[in-house]
Order: structure tokens, then sequence, then C-alpha cells
């Protein structure tokens, strides 16, 4: 373990606490909007559901509700940044960026305009609402936007951070969230910095960089692969754009193996940015763990999680299978 990251101490205990990343998004706007007078918040009728609800009571002169209307929610958001504000927008991932993909193109970022879009219930977790409401293409057609950082905080902890750094960052921004409650793996004392990732597991034999919640699976993988003399380095991903190319270099020249994963389409999302990296400076094996070139569908979020291959087992089966591509 990476005695610098902080980590939660019961990362290993079966009841560890559980809380929805949209949660940490929550406190983080408030506490944003507390440090500066600039920041403004608004929704497309989901304030509850996407959890901007506390930031509304508190600041009620700075929030604004658009109703369902995604498109307008992008643009007029991108004329409050224009005079001067920082907005934050919340919907459900499928409608923003899904809906509004266009108005964030043309009028966020070809303008460069510093708004920060919210994207909630993403990945098949959302569970019941089914592939309608569950986002896996958010991640590819948010990073291929120029201008854009792209985040995926890997719990609510995690997004009361991001939610707060990138308030200060005069880009335009979106983060990616759960609805569902995930493990708290991180403390307050993790370090957090938009753009860099961070060790959480140290090993030498292969490298899995995963993010969102897929960390902690990630993590439990590298926890049994040690009781096989197997050394797995965990990497938390939270920045997907700009990429920590650095980190992830390191880790394929350290290891030479890797194994991303992420809740979200393996066309355009986190493998794909990795392999991109990878491909061009430093070739080696690879394997991809997402969402096979499918919509999602209705069921419970675990038995979903389990369905599509985004366990622990497939993240240790998919680390013998790049070990065996290394040949070790």
């Amino acid at each position: 373990m990476n005695k610098d990251a902080f980590l939660n101490p019961k990362l290993f205990d079966p009841d560890i606490e559980q809380i929805a990343s949209r949660a940490g998004f929550g406190e983080g706007l408030v506490l944003a909007a507390e440090e500066n007078e600039q920041v403004v918040g608004l929704c497309a009728d989901l304030t509850e559901s996407t959890r901007i609800q506390a930031f509304a009571e508190k600041f009620p002169q700075k929030f604004f509700e658009i109703g369902v209307a995604e498109q307008n929610l992008a643009a007029v958001a991108s004329g409050m940044a224009a005079a001067g504000k920082i907005p934050f927008i919340s919907s459900y991932a499928t409608f923003s960026p899904g809906r509004n993909w266009e108005q964030i193109r043309t009028t966020v970022c070809y303008n460069d305009m510093p708004v920060k879009i919210i994207g909630s219930h993403a990945g098949v977790s959302v569970g019941p609402d089914g592939a309608t409401h569950q986002a896996l293409e958010d991640i590819a057609i948010m990073r291929v936007l120029p201008n854009m950082v792209v985040i995926c905080p890997t719990d609510s902890i995690e997004a009361k951070k991001a939610t707060l750094a990138i308030a200060g960052l005069p880009k335009p921004c979106y983060m990616r969230l759960s609805r569902e409650k995930i493990p708290v793996i991180t403390t307050e004392q993790t370090p957090f910095e938009i753009g860099k990732a961070e060790v959480f597991y140290e090993g030498s034999d292969v490298a899995i960089i995963a993010t969102g919640q897929m960390v902690y699976r990630a993590l439990l993988a590298a926890e049994e692969l040690k009781l096989h003399k197997i050394s797995v380095r965990v990497i938390n991903c939270h920045t997907i754009k700009p990429l920590d190319s650095k980190t992830v270099l390191k880790a394929a020249e350290e290891t030479g193996a890797i194994v991303t994963v992420e809740e979200h389409q393996i066309i355009g999302g986190l493998g794909g940015a990795v392999a991109e990296v990878l491909s061009q400076k430093y070739p080696i094996p690879l394997k991809i763990i997402g969402i096979e070139d499918r919509f999602g569908e209705s069921g419970e979020p675990n038995e979903l999680l389990e369905k599509f291959g985004l366990t622990k087992e497939a993240i240790i089966k998919a680390v013998t299978q790049v070990l065996k591509m290394k040949g070790k």
C-alpha cells in the first residue's frame, strides 16, 4: 500500500462506508460558493436527484431552475460565464452532456467558457432506470471536445475535492458522478490534483489503471492477487483529460503490462485514452475492461456490474491474461 495515499483504514472491511459520489458534489458546491461569490448553480428540473439542492437552499439568489431544457441549460450557463460567473450545471449524464452536446461544443468549448458540467447517474450502476438513463458514452463524447477537462471521482470525498478544484479552474469541465452509494476509499488527507493520477497500491508485475468506483474493485483484485505472489500497482486515474501520461508511461516502463477498468464503453473512454498514449510512446500488453459496445439494461446495481464484467473477478482474469501476453 502506498502510505502517502492516506486511504481509508477500513478499505478492505466488508462493512466499509458507502456514499454516492453525487453527495460529495453537493457538499463541495456549497463550499465553493462560500469561497467564491461568482459561483452560481443551474439545474434541469433534477435539483434533489443531482444533489444541487443544498446549494439552491443556501444560495437561492444564485440558483436558476432552467426546467427540462438541457440545451438552454448549457447556453444560459455559457452566457453567465461570459459575464464573469462560474456556472455549475447539473443533470443526468444522459441528458447533459447527452442531449445538449452541440450547445456544450459551440457555446461553451468553442468560446472556452468556464462552465462546469455535472453529469450524475452515470454507468450501469444506475440500476432499474435502464438503458435510456445509463450514460455509458459520456466520457468519450466529452474528452473529444477541445478545451474540455474530464473528471471521474472515485468516491464522495474525491467528488467534493474535485468540485472545489474545478471551481477555480478557468476551463470548461465535465465531472461524472454515481447515483448509487459506492465505497468511500479516500480520506480528507488523500492527495487530489486535477491532471495527476495517484498510485493507491504499489506493485511491479502489472498496473491496473482505474477510474470512478472501479478503483475500489481494482484494489480488491490487487489484494487478492498479492496472495498469489502477483505484484499489482493500482492507479486512481480520476482525471481522464488531461491524462497523466507521465504516470501511465512510468507504470508501463516499470511493470510491462497494463489493465484499465471503467464503468463506461471500452470505445473512447479511459482505456482508449491510455491506449493512445501507449501505442505512440511505449507499446506493451494492454487489456481494457468496460462495457463491450452495447447498451445497459434494467436491474439491481450489483447484478448489472456482475453481468457486464465489472467485478474483482473480471479484473483478476484480465490481469492473468495480460501477464501471459507479457510472457510471465
